[in-house]
């Protein structure tokens, strides 16, 4: 399969400090729709976003591989290479990540259906993460899985595949903890824009056959470092 690498191009008007950013977020968290659902799980495309960097050549590279829903085979997949365009600041990890993110998936040569974000939705600080601005500012339906629970609490779930407890802000639940396989640490999952808890854990699991992470994270992550590694030669 021929993979799609593009430039990454900063959008006009990018927040370059905290408060840009902070206001961003604020003007735009409204606009996440927590609630629908897309095809069952199991069905249509799903895809994986993920992002490398190396701050110290100030690269940073993307990738999104769309997978068949059925089989999780890979049905394309597209990378894009930049500049980072925002210092490190926690809470704040979409402004680095997202124009590249947005420059992999506008190179796909298909709608990318569903995507599936290794970060957080609904379950970040100000309740606005990467899968829930990626998906404001694109309309697709989204989801997060993080590998760890950032700042909230939780019950550990049962030690079942498919087991799932709260992740709690207070008593606010801003996401699950879901059990991919048994015995193996859960993930983490949240609302990103158009779709419900329920059906983003549900969503997750058809996508986490064998490991403890989505098969779209891992696909994604595997072809970022790979696009990292072969931009880095080129400097």
């Amino acid at each position: 399969m021929t993979t799609v690498t593009v430039t990454v191009r900063i959008p006009d008007g990018w927040p370059v400090t905290e408060e840009e950013a902070r206001a961003v977020q604020d003007a735009l968290r409204a606009r996440v729709e927590a609630g629908g659902s897309g095809p069952p799980p199991g069905t249509g495309r799903v895809t994986g976003v993920d992002v490398a960097y190396d701050d110290g050549r100030d690269l940073v590279a993307a990738a999104a591989v769309v997978l068949d829903g059925a089989t999780l085979d890979v049905v394309a997949e597209a990378t894009a290479v930049g500049s980072v365009p925002f210092p490190y600041v926690p809470g704040l990890l979409a402004f680095r990540e997202l124009p590249a993110v947005l420059a992999a998936l506008d190179a796909l040569p298909c709608p990318p259906g569903l995507v599936v974000c290794d970060g957080y939705g609904l379950a970040h600080p100000r309740r606005f993460g990467l899968a829930s601005h990626l998906g404001v500012l694109t309309g697709l339906a989204t989801v997060g899985v993080a590998k760890n629970p950032f700042t909230f609490h939780h019950d550990d779930p049962g030690a079942a595949r498919g087991s799932t407890s709260p992740l709690l802000a207070g008593t606010e639940e801003v996401g699950r903890v879901l059990r991919t396989q048994d015995g193996v640490k859960p993930v983490f999952v949240s609302v990103g824009h158009r779709t419900g808890l329920d059906d983003a854990c549900a969503q997750v699991l058809a996508v986490t056959p064998r490991h403890r992470l989505p098969e779209t994270t891992r696909r994604a992550d595997a072809l970022c470092r790979r696009a990292l590694q072969e931009a880095l030669t080129r400097h």
